[in-house]
Parts: C-alpha cells; structure tokens; sequence
C-alpha cells in the first residue's frame, strides 16, 4: 500500500529525499515555488541549480501549486530554509484546514529561529493546528544529499514524541542503502542537528587556515560539549549527542566539502569576507544565523559556548580568524569533565 507524501521544499536535500521515497514506491508530490525549476524536474527530471548531473526518477510529480501537492497526502514533510518555514507551514495549515486534513507532519530542517530561539517543530506546532496534525517528527543525522543521491550508505534518525508516527516515518524511508532509527528526544536531535553547523564553520575555516587534523578533532569534540550543554539546558537526553543527530551529523558536515557550512568556513578561513561568501554560495548557509540564534541563547540561559562566542565574533563582529584561535587558546585552564 502506497502512501502519498508531500514534500514542500526543492532544494538539494528536499529534492533528493522525494526522488528516494519515489523509488521506494510511494506517491510523492514535491512543490517547489520557482516554476522554472518545476518545469525543468518535470521535463527533465534534473535540478541543476541544486543537484548538477543528477537524474531524478520520472514519476517523481513536481509542483509549484501547494494545493495540488498536499490534497490527500497523509504525511506532509518540510525541507525549507528555517527563515521560510513560518511561511510555508502557515500556507500549508490553511490548506490542510480547507480539506479537513490531518497529517503526520515530519520535517528536516536544521536550525533556530532567529529572536524567537524556537526549533522547527516548535514552529510548526505553533502555524499547523493540532486538529490536522497527529504528530511531528524530526528527520536528522549524517546525511548528504549528495551522497544519498549516490546511494551511499546512510543513517539517520526520525525523532517524535508520538512512538508510532516515527515508526510509520521509518518504513517510509528505510530501504537498502538509508536505514532509519526512531528516538523519543525530539528536543536532543533538533539541537544537535541546527547547531552542528556552527562547529562545521569553525572546522572549515580552520582548514582555509591551513590547521591540521588535530586542530580539527579538537574542534569538532569541544564543539560537541557545547551543542550537548546547550540541549541539556532544555532537557535533551545527554546520550543524542553521542548518536547520529549529533556527533555522527557533527562528523559528516565538519569534515566534508559537501557541507555549505564547512565551505563557507574555508572561504572565511582564506580572508574572504561573510558578505563575499554569502554571495557565491548560492545557497542558504543555515549555520550563520544559527550561530547568531546560539550565541544569544547561550547568554540568556547562561550556557558556556567558548567556540560558537567565537564564531559569532568573526560572522558579527568582524574579528579575524586567527585572533579568536588565539583567544580561545589562551583561556583559563579548566577540567575537561564537570
């Protein structure tokens, strides 16, 4: 039996999840808001623009009209950019209030709204009435779009609150190649998952820097014990951040090209400027206002964040990358545990 599933959000991630739950057999409608490249995945079945040489499967149905792609879907999944998603779930709740519609409402966006400090799924529960919704899940972990497009192997996790609809979410998506687990700590992986892209900032910029790999484990471990302080904080479970929403996605998006926060990192790391990078890249670099979102946070929950104060200073403040190091280098000595 076949599932019709909306994907709302076209980009390299949201793309490439409806082409595999296609080829899982499932009716998948993805809308996307630009009509040329709606055009462009139904004529061509490519998305150049986010997926260069890519081939998409052909009975992948592409839409640039919301409705048409969520009536009588029974999961509605959100891959936008966080600054979208109040938007877009409002768009999609009046729909689903039209048709008297209730979804499983799933999402894999990695990030926090800016002034507000919210996750997502705190955003869409906010815009999406309980009435049309049965339950939210959160899709994150070490995962690449291009590397899935691939079939490469991967794993990731689908938390909800609700144990059922993060079961129903994992058949969904699991096939030979993408295994899924399911995880009750919602709050746990939607911090690992936004926060991940600060460290991989730092880590990118430490390679344009010219460091080396014990620079960047370094990194990458304190890095971690801040995202877990953090997510403690709210009453995460300590133990996500030692699975694949947190240092399995820390390790992916740090260490890898495919990563547009890494990439903006390098670049920063070379000399150029936040302005020049976010210009070139095309797409939107999540970890940027996140590390706004973070900082803010961290102060007002009084949560040490030694390395994300630090990256905030170069992406707000202007200072120089090898300065912050330094700074950071030469702090007080303190225990690792405690």
């Amino acid at each position: 039996m076949t599932t019709k599933i909306a994907v709302l959000g076209a980009g390299s991630w949201g793309s490439v999840l409806a082409n595999l739950l296609t080829e899982n057999g499932q009716t998948v409608a993805l809308w996307s808001h630009k009509a040329s490249q709606v055009e462009e995945m139904n004529q061509h079945h490519t998305n150049q623009a986010y997926m260069p040489g890519f081939e998409y499967q052909h009975n992948l149905v592409v839409t640039d009209d919301m409705a048409e792609a969520i009536k009588d879907a029974s999961v509605v999944l959100f891959v936008v950019p966080t600054k979208a998603i109040r938007e877009v779930s409002a768009q999609a709740a009046k729909l689903l209030i039209a048709n008297h519609q209730k979804v499983t409402i799933v999402h894999a966006i990695k990030g926090l709204e800016q002034e507000t400090y919210k996750r997502v799924s705190e955003m869409l529960t906010e815009e999406i009435p309980s009435a049309n919704r049965d339950a939210v899940v959160v899709l994150s972990g070490p995962s690449h779009a291009e590397d899935v497009a691939k079939k490469d192997i991967t794993l990731i996790t689908a938390a909800s609150l609700n144990e059922d609809a993060a079961r129903k979410v994992q058949k969904l998506f699991m096939n030979s190649y993408f295994r899924v687990y399911t995880n009750t700590d919602v709050i746990g992986a939607e911090f690992g998952a936004a926060l991940k892209n600060i460290i991989a900032i730092g880590a990118g910029a430490l390679h344009g820097l010219g460091y080396g790999d014990n620079a960047k484990a370094a990194l990458m471990t304190r890095g971690l014990a801040e995202i877990s302080r953090l997510g403690q904080s709210f009453g995460a479970n300590p133990l996500t951040f030692i699975g694949l929403s947190g240092v399995g996605d820390l390790i992916v998006t740090a260490t890898s090209s495919n990563s547009r926060n890494w990439r903006a990192g390098n670049e920063l790391g070379q000399g150029k400027s936040l302005q020049e990078v976010i210009d070139t890249m095309g797409m939107v670099i999540e970890g940027v206002a996140t590390t706004k979102a973070a900082h803010e946070l961290a102060i007002k929950r009084h949560v040490d964040m030694p390395i994300t104060d630090a990256i905030y200073d170069v992406l707000y403040n202007g200072a120089e990358v090898r300065s912050v190091i330094t700074g950071l280098m030469q702090r007080e000595g303190r225990a690792e545990i405690g």
